[in-house]
């Protein structure tokens, strides 16, 4: 909001020299019945929106302005005079504030640099220092989460939808691309080798180059994921996503598309495949590989840990000959291996997660590989959740944060132990670990409660009530 050059010398001038003043003056002449209070929120994430809101402001001002820091005045951010009902915006204006009549101060899209103190001053019709008040504002990282850092969230890939039928198109979104990337590669399968790479992405430049597996119907995207269309039968398996970061770090992902055809258009159904039993396991349970259609006539099979079928990854091997299951060198005394080809991960734990390769051969020597994609997710621990204040007036604010001490979790929230419906009130952090309704009405009362979960598990917080109080 701008004002006139008449405005500029008549008004802010005086402004200046008034603040100046009062800066010298702060000790002794603020009023005795300054009672002016700020409201910040306690947990901000960069990205958020914030209110830094202005309570109990003085009657019969002359202006109010808000700044950066506890002393200098020439940090303004921006100030508002009461008289011409106009603001005009200062050199710490950064095109991201918004100043209200109220006195109250919105900040858009909040990064860490925002972190520091805020003073917000008022200055009465007799050109005196009514009051100062100051707050600290702390802006955390992407990677915080209510309370608590985290490590980055780990690198996945997910299917959508999670079964895609022929004709249709399915999305391979990834989410947590690592920092700095330089380069992205696609692969059909598990394997990296040039004949299976589907497309390769340089990200400074923002292109994409086809490799020899791209059929036409795919779209790759700059965040990394990548569109399916039109899909087929011949679609099903492994795909596989590198990235190459500016230090030349490489990272992995794979996912398994499950494509469903017409009963009479499927695979051949003597096709060897792997089934687990759990799809998604939580640390201490069991995981079934189990194995369909393993030729007849097996002479030998074995299986892997990850994708390189070499001695050292060896957890069991069968021989038909000497009819009996031996241990490889990846054996942990955690795997029972079945003569029907099945693997059983029992006590599993994290670290069992990623991909696992079967590989059998037959009395015509010909050799079959499989892969197969596990699962493992941490137990999640009870949540504990807090509110800036269980008791609120009517159109005042209340926040609710979720404090979890488990990483790689998501969050949701309940009300009266139903799944909360969000209004245009309500905003949610960008890790969800916070809930704030800005404008409080009535029928907000109630218990809310957090649940903290993972594909395999999930804890809900202890329900906290909130109270709603008439004007």
């Amino acid at each position: 909001m701008g004002v006139t050059s008449e405005l500029f010398t008549n008004v802010l001038i005086p402004w200046q020299r008034v603040l100046f003043t009062a800066s010298l003056l702060t000790c002794w002449l603020l009023s005795t019945t300054a009672s002016v209070t700020i409201q910040s929120p306690q947990h901000v994430v960069e990205g958020e929106n914030i209110l830094l809101q202005v309570d109990n402001l003085p009657e019969n001002l002359l202006a109010f302005a808000w700044y950066r820091g506890l002393t200098n005045w020439r940090l303004t951010i921006a100030l508002h005079f009461l008289e011409y009902s106009t603001s005009m915006t200062g050199p710490e204006h950064r095109d991201r504030e918004i100043l209200y009549s109220n006195g109250s101060l919105w900040i858009q899209n909040v990064t860490q640099e925002d972190t520091g103190y805020y003073t917000f001053q008022t200055i009465s019709k007799h050109g005196e220092l009514e009051s100062n008040t100051s707050t600290f504002l702390q802006v955390y990282s992407s990677h915080f989460t209510c309370g608590r850092s985290t490590f980055p969230a780990k690198f996945t890939i997910e299917s959508v939808p999670p079964r895609v039928a022929e004709g249709e198109s399915v999305l391979l979104r990834v989410h947590n691309l690592p920092e700095y990337l330089q380069l992205f590669f696609w692969y059909k399968g598990v394997i990296m080798i040039r004949k299976v790479e589907i497309v390769r992405h340089r990200t400074l430049k923002n292109l994409s180059d086809p490799g020899p597996a791209h059929s036409g119907r795919e779209i790759v995207f700059s965040n990394g994921s990548l569109l399916l269309q039109n899909v087929t039968w011949k679609d099903t398996g492994f795909y596989t996503i590198q990235t190459v970061n500016r230090y030349w770090k490489m990272e992995l992902a794979h996912i398994y598309l499950q494509v469903d055809t017409p009963c009479c258009d499927t695979l051949d159904s003597a096709q060897l495949r792997i089934d687990p039993v759990t799809l998604h396991a939580a640390e201490g349970e069991s995981v079934l590989l189990q194995v369909h259609n393993l030729p007849e006539d097996v002479q030998t099979f074995s299986w892997y840990k990850g994708v390189d079928s070499t001695p050292s990854f060896q957890i069991v091997e069968y021989s038909k000959a000497m009819n009996s299951i031996i241990s490889g060198s990846a054996y942990s005394r955690r795997e029972i291996g079945y003569a029907n080809g099945s693997l059983l991960l029992q006590d599993v734990t994290e670290k069992d997660s990623g991909l696992y390769t079967l590989v059998t051969i037959d009395s015509n020597i010909r050799v079959e590989t499989v892969h197969v994609q596990v699962n493992i997710y941490k137990l999640v621990t009870q949540p504990v959740m807090r509110v800036s204040d269980s008791t609120v007036r009517v159109q005042s604010s209340v926040v609710f944060t979720c404090f979890s001490d488990n990483t790689g979790v998501s969050i949701r929230w309940l009300f009266n132990n139903q799944n909360l419906q969000l209004t245009e009130r309500m905003t949610l952090s960008p890790s969800k670990c916070q809930l704030r309704i800005h404008t409080v009405r009535k029928e907000d009362a109630g218990e809310y409660q957090c649940e903290a979960f993972n594909p395999a598990n999930s804890k809900t917080s202890l329900p906290v009530s909130l109270a709603v109080m008439n004007e």
